[in-house]
């Protein structure tokens, strides 16, 4: 979802169809994330936090993600450090792949149900239990890349 206010709204939708309690605290560190478009550090969200709620410290931002994470409303990217908004929160398994562009930074986020299903029948083969898949893949997006190529002669 392209458009962050509807992929805002979504959210807040999703959320109260699920019970979810969102604090006006965990709204707008979320809303922070589905604004910044792309992926984003605990203290990039602390500093842009500290605009509107001058007394956040680094647990008002620390507490917001571990709870936006275990609702599955964001993901972290492990390998940056980084988090993200899911573009995809009705999925049934959550199985999700980011793929992450190490030039300009981007994160897309794709939902493929065969790599699923292989990944969970390979796991319960050896009676591995699991409870959500992230697969993050660094390279270059086709913008980057574009700008990088040579064209050929």
């Amino acid at each position: 979802m392209a458009d962050s206010n509807a992929q805002l709204q979504h959210a807040l939708e999703w959320c109260a169809q699920h019970n979810i309690r969102l604090t006006a605290q965990r709204q707008a560190v979320l809303t922070l994330i589905v604004e910044h478009q792309g992926a984003i550090t605990a203290y990039e969200l602390l500093d842009r936090l500290k605009e509107t709620v001058q007394q956040a410290k680094p647990p008002t931002i620390y507490r917001a993600l571990d709870f936006l994470l275990a609702h599955k409303l964001i993901h972290k990217i492990e390998s940056i450090n980084r988090y993200v908004a899911c573009c995809l929160l009705d999925h049934a398994n959550h199985c999700s792949q980011l793929l992450i562009c190490d030039t300009c930074g981007s994160v897309t986020e794709h939902h493929n149900d065969t790599l699923n299903q292989w990944l969970n029948s390979s796991s319960q083969e050896t009676g591995f239990h699991v409870h959500h898949h992230v697969i993050e893949t660094h390279g270059q997006c086709a913008q980057c890349h574009s700008k990088s190529t040579p064209c050929c002669s």
